[in-house]
């Protein structure tokens, strides 16, 4: 059985108890130091257990042409390849559609689809309850998160610039995920934390 939990800090979590608490969006700046869940492949994954590692999250779901624009260009698996390539990166795919709703998979389906399209993500989460997406405020597909080695969450937002669902849009579009991941590397901070999420909406249960 999947479980789902966040730690933050108790007045960031205090903040959010008086707004909507299902997507209350989890302030960047914010330590993610727990989360709990079970991937395609039966494996746990603890985001505690990554601390000294970055964590990429990624929600996706196959059926939105945002998502279709980014994997037939072998752009979201190209970035993949590139923040995985040195192991101190986990990127977490997560498809939070609830069973009946578009791009929910089950496990059989989950290897099916990475075969076809040579995903290289270190894991798929099924989420379908929605209990991870709500936690993070996963609003679109795609919906990309950032999570820093001390575990602190360092970007959210788009995946580049050009909110257009055309193939032809990705070149030449700013990827802020690799642009993040190329400060981080240098050393830096973050200097774009917040962008607005483009993309279908998350098809949650409700």
């Amino acid at each position: 059985m999947k479980t789902f939990t966040l730690a933050m800090s108790a007045a960031v979590a205090a903040a959010l108890a008086f707004s909507a608490p299902a997507f209350a969006k989890v302030p960047t700046g914010t330590t993610v130091s727990d989360m709990t869940v079970v991937d395609s492949e039966g494996v746990t994954h603890n985001l505690s257990d990554f601390a000294g590692k970055r964590v990429i999250l990624e929600w996706t779901n196959e059926g939105c042409p945002y998502v279709k624009k980014h994997y037939k260009t072998d752009n979201m698996q190209g970035l993949q390849r590139e923040a995985t390539a040195d192991g101190d990166t986990v990127w977490l795919s997560v498809i939070s559609s609830a069973p009946g709703k578009q791009g929910h998979k089950d496990n059989v389906q989950v290897a099916q689809w990475k075969a076809k399209h040579d995903v290289a993500s270190s894991a798929v989460i099924l989420d379908e309850a929605g209990d991870m997406g709500q936690a993070f405020a996963a609003r679109t597909t795609p919906h990309m998160y950032i999570i820093d080695e001390d575990q602190t969450l360092v970007y959210q937002g788009a995946i580049d610039d050009n909110s257009s669902s055309s193939p032809a849009t990705v070149e030449g579009a700013t990827n802020y995920v690799r642009a993040a991941l190329a400060e981080l590397d240098a050393g830096q901070s973050v200097s774009v934390t917040d962008t607005q999420p483009y993309g279908c909406s998350v098809k949650y249960a409700s």
